[in-house]
């Protein structure tokens, strides 16, 4: 089995104990984190090894950066979208054997109409390529990460407040259904799932106590990757510690 999850930690300086705690319990394979926020050189590596696990990180100081924890090596590793330089660290991509993984933080894109919201469109018209190619080369490929996009209405506390806004507009939504589109799968919605899942909630205004929340955090599957989906589910128990992230970890596991 192999068992495979994505969280955005907001910081691992901060949330470092929370992520060792989580990955003694949990024991995945493959973890992939976002908004590090640490340059590479002063990533925790040796907590992880203790653990027994592998790191490869692509940060920058304060903002950012994505990191994979895995117990077994990476190859093949890739750290920048080859079409789009871009000083932002927002992507991390590796191979685990057979399967490849693509760890993801999408722009935010702030407001729509902004120049921030210009920029995210861009990233993600420069992601299709890259995920066109990488699919091309693997079979079992994973895309993961805080895509900073609610599919759907369903991914939505409230569809009629978001309407229009940053996270749910039409042009996001269509470059996740692009993804789609190309042969990958949601892995969460493989399985039948409680109403009102979120994976992100806002610190301000008792966000996750009133589960005023998005499901912006993904795992995304090649189809023949998704064939071996048995389980993929929200671990909320992080979001209630004390100074915990915003995000929560999704985890999905392939009968490999």
């Amino acid at each position: 089995m192999l068992k495979i999850a994505t969280w955005n930690v907001n910081s691992i300086r901060v949330r470092l104990p929370q992520v060792l705690d989580w990955l003694a319990v949990e024991s995945p394979d493959i973890l992939a984190l976002q908004e590090t926020k640490i340059i590479n050189e002063l990533f925790p590596v040796e907590e992880f090894r203790k653990l027994g696990y592998r790191t490869i990180c692509n940060g920058q100081k304060t903002y950012n950066g994505v990191a994979i924890i895995s117990r077994e090596s990476a190859t093949d590793v890739i750290g920048d979208l080859p079409t789009f330089p871009d000083p932002q660290k927002r992507l991390l991509y590796a191979r685990f054997r057979d399967v490849a993984v693509l760890n993801l933080y999408i722009p935010n894109g702030m407001e729509v109409g902004s120049g921030k919201y210009a920029y995210k469109l861009n990233w993600l018209a420069h992601l299709q390529k890259f995920v066109h190619e990488r699919l091309g080369q693997s079979e079992l490929l994973t895309i993961l990460g805080d895509f900073n996009i609610a599919p759907a209405d369903e991914d939505v506390h409230d569809p009629e407040a978001w309407q229009g806004n940053v996270l749910v507009s039409a042009a996001e939504r269509a470059h996740f259904f692009q993804l789609i589109d190309k042969g990958l799968v949601d892995c969460y919605r493989l399985f039948k799932q409680d109403d009102n899942s979120f994976t992100w909630w806002d610190y301000r205004a008792s966000g996750f106590e009133r589960n005023r929340g998005l499901r912006i955090d993904h795992i995304l599957a090649s189809k023949q990757l998704a064939e071996h989906c048995k389980i993929c589910r929200i671990d909320t128990a992080p979001r209630k510690l004390e100074r915990p992230s915003d995000h929560a970890p999704v985890m999905a596991e392939f009968d490999l």
